[in-house]
């Protein structure tokens, strides 16, 4: 026996528009979210779809409109590091946010290889999206010519380190928050406590964002013992590794500027097993403020705080701001201020 509900034709905009008492370029208009139609009549229109239960076909909306209300967000690390990592989830969050808001879809696309390199080119060239949002890219990574091959508007997480007009070019835009000035801020204070030996935990020196880090910790210290410096990625076992290899080579230091707070926390880790007190015998300070780790690990972690939820909102702002009819409009870069959280850690 047939289910005469699921039979029934779906109303079209012709029954909305007869519903209403409106042309139907005038619901065409109130559905589609366009300007220019006075509230008395959208209102009409509204009720008229609640009445109905008019649903938009997606579909034909894009043949006209040429949009998919759809966003994809490529993240250049494989999973186990972005389901492991609060800074993906706060960034991820504020994406999520500023789409839902404006009814579109996010899609998430991650890359492990270069097989998911091809995979993600040609979903982007398929025209499944309006754009996409790009972020954690490393320098050899080849994802940002594969997209601007694909021809989608995007938008990129953190300083580009690119200078190839093929990979992207001068003034593609993007979010970031001031890494080297809130290095600098957390090595000044750290020298302010009296400490003199200072060390920094950098993140993959292959990513903008622990370079300027690096430089910013150089703006202060210049003249730093080499062996001070060690190389982390931004995990926690990397923090730990960088302890150890730290504590080994120079057993006098006094203080550690992790590149985040991950690696702090695993630094912390490591002081704690030799025996150093924080912040007595050491200083520590991290960098991001990520709360379920800054004030979770012993002591609560000093670090330099950046909104990564509100980078994530502003990135999708601008993607979508880009859709609409001055898109020359969009910036070519915005550097968020970062600020300096001061909790038991150093």
């Amino acid at each position: 026996m047939t289910d005469e509900s699921s039979a029934a034709p779906r109303p079209t905009l012709e029954a909305v528009a007869a519903r209403a008492g409106v042309s139907r370029a005038t619901v065409s208009r109130v559905v589609n979210g366009d300007a220019g139609v006075r509230e008395t009549l959208a209102a009409k229109v509204r009720h008229a779809v609640d009445e109905l239960g008019y649903v938009p076909n997606r579909a034909a909306r894009s043949l006209v409109t040429r949009r998919h209300d759809a966003v994809a967000v490529v993240i250049a690390e494989p999973e186990t590091r972005v389901f492991a990592d609060p800074f993906f989830a706060l960034q991820l969050r504020g994406i999520s946010k500023e789409l839902t808001a404006h009814d579109v879809q996010l899609v998430l696309l991650l890359t492990e290889g270069r097989d998911d390199h091809e995979r993600v080119g040609r979903y982007l060239a398929g025209g499944h999206v309006d754009g996409a949002l790009v972020f954690s890219l490393h320098l050899d990574d080849p994802l940002p010519g594969i997209i601007r091959r694909a021809g989608v508007p995007t938008v990129f997480g953190g300083r580009p380190g690119w200078s190839d007009p093929v990979s992207g070019g001068p003034g593609a835009p993007y979010v970031d928050c001031d890494n080297r000035g809130g290095a600098r801020e957390a090595v000044r204070h750290l020298v302010g406590l009296g400490c003199g030996r200072v060390a920094h935990i950098t993140g993959p020196l292959d990513q903008t964002s622990a370079v300027d880090r690096l430089d910013g910790f150089r703006d202060v210290l210049a003249d730093a013992d080499p062996r001070l410096i060690v190389e982390g990625d931004f995990t926690p076992a990397g923090g730990e590794r960088a302890m150890r290899q730290l504590l080994d080579a120079c057993p006098d230091v006094d203080a550690v500027f992790a590149a985040n707070d991950l690696s702090a926390s695993g630094a912390l880790r490591v002081l704690r097993e030799r025996g150093r007190r924080v912040p007595d015998d050491v200083a520590v300070i991290g960098f991001d403020d990520m709360l379920p780790v800054a004030e979770q690990v012993d002591p609560p972690l000093t670090t330099v705080r950046q909104d990564i939820e509100e980078m994530g909102r502003l990135m999708a702002r601008i993607l979508l701001q880009g859709r609409g009819e001055s898109p020359a409009a969009t910036p070519a870069g915005v550097v968020l201020p970062t600020s300096l959280v001061r909790r038991a850690s150093a």
